[in-house]
């Protein structure tokens, strides 16, 4: 991922409220803003971001998230160990 191609990401990361609810449960359950602590994992130096598909999966800071490479919406997040 080119460095535009991640700042865009960045400018355009968001979810849907059941997605919310996933990345709470899932990885981040003190978080107040879920997509502030996203753009924090994608925006960490050694974030390594992988393209599959439709989807892109970075890991950082211990977890994975997936989000739809095409709306950039955040569909869930993975303590590492976990879903791939």
């Amino acid at each position: 991922m080119t460095a535009e191609e991640r700042a865009a990401l960045l400018a355009d990361l968001h979810t849907t409220t059941m997605g919310e609810e996933r990345i709470r449960r899932n990885a981040a359950p003190d978080a107040d803003d879920v997509i502030a602590w996203c753009r924090e994992r994608i925006a960490a130096p050694d974030a390594e971001i992988e393209r599959r598909g439709k989807n892109y999966y970075i890991a950082s800071g211990g977890c994975v998230l997936t989000v739809n490479a095409g709306s950039h919406t955040v569909i869930t997040a993975h303590k590492s160990g976990g879903v791939r």
